[in-house]
C-alpha cells in the first residue's frame, strides 16, 4: 500500500512551537529553580533538550534536563516493536521538584502511564506535568498533556512522525495515510 504524507509542522512552525510550549512551561511552573525535564526516549529527549535551551534563552535560567527510558515499564511490551532499552540519565533529585515529563507524540497514553511509573523510582516530586509536542487522541488511559504543541485529531491507522535535526537531519511533523488500492 503506498503511503500519502501530509507536511503537519514545517521546521519554522516546529521551531515557533517549541518556543510557545516553553513560554507555557515557564509560566505555569513558578519556581524556576524547582523545575526540571525529562525527555522520554527516542525524541522526547532531544525535545526536552530544545525546550531547556528555549528556557535558557527566555529567563537567562539553566533548567536540569534527563532522558527516560521506559521500556521495563511498558504493559504492552507485547503489542509493540521492541528496541534496545536506552539509559536512564537522571543526574539531579527529583524530590520536592517539578517535573515535567517531555515526549513528542501522546496516543493512547500508554507509554506516560510507564514513564510516571519510572519517576517514582529515582524519586517524589512535588509535581508531574506532560509536554507532548503532538497530541493525536485515542487515548485508552485517563492522561491528558498539561502543555501541547499541536492538538491534530487522527484515524487510528495513521502514523504521525516527527523529525528532529539531532535525531534525523531534519526538523518537521508528518503525517501518514495508508492509501488502499481499490481493484
Amino acid at each position: 500500500m503506498p503511503a500519502n504524507v501530509v507536511e503537519i509542522l514545517s521546521a519554522e512552525e516546529l521551531r515557533r512551537t517549541i518556543t510557545r510550549l516553553a513560554s507555557q512551561i515557564v509560566e505555569q511552573s513558578g519556581n524556576l529553580s524547582k523545575l526540571v525535564l525529562l525527555g522520554i526516549y527516542t525524541r522526547g529527549v532531544p525535545l526536552a533538550q530544545l525546550l531547556g535551551r528555549q528556557i535558557e534563552v527566555l529567563e537567562q535560567v539553566q533548567v536540569p534536563v534527563g532522558a527516560l527510558d521506559i521500556t521495563f515499564y511498558r504493559d504492552d511490551l507485547d503489542q509493540i516493536s521492541i528496541r534496545t532499552p536506552a539509559k536512564t540519565e537522571i543526574p539531579f533529585d527529583l524530590s520536592g521538584k517539578t517535573v515535567v515529563l517531555v515526549d513528542d507524540v501522546i496516543f493512547k497514553g500508554r507509554t506516560i502511564r510507564a514513564a510516571l511509573n519510572a519517576v517514582t523510582e529515582y524519586g517524589r516530586p512535588e509535581v508531574i506535568r506532560l509536554a507532548v509536542l503532538v497530541d493525536r487522541g485515542h487515548r485508552e488511559l485517563p492522561i491528558r498533556p498539561d502543555f501541547t504543541g499541536k492538538k491534530l485529531p487522527t484515524a487510528k491507522e495513521e502514523q504521525v512522525k516527527v523529525y528532529l535535526q539531532d535525531v534525523d537531519g531534519r526538523d518537521a511533523v508528518e503525517l501518514t495515510k495508508e492509501l488502499s488500492l481499490e481493484l
